[in-house]
């Protein structure tokens, strides 16, 4: 998953969205972070996306996952 671009879509209050980044500092995962309350022009990328309005919103090489999937995530970046 290194040469794969990741990208998380969150919000400062997602509880599901901390989640995730916990798991990626634990799986030592490296990732850009798309806060959509202060960028709030990246919304309508997500949207086409994923095809959600809710966070978070996981970009992991074109492989889109909605909320907090553990056993998806495990199955992309778990050792």
């Amino acid at each position: 998953m290194a040469d794969k671009k990741v990208i998380l879509y969150t919000t400062p209050t997602c509880v599901f969205c901390k989640a995730v980044k916990e798991y990626f500092a634990d799986n030592k995962v490296d990732y850009e972070t798309v806060d959509l309350a202060e960028q709030r022009d990246r919304v309508q990328e997500m949207v086409d996306k994923s095809g959600q309005m809710g966070v978070p919103v996981i970009d992991a090489g074109g492989e889109i996952i909605v909320g907090f999937d553990k056993p998806k995530l495990d199955a992309i970046f778990a050792k």
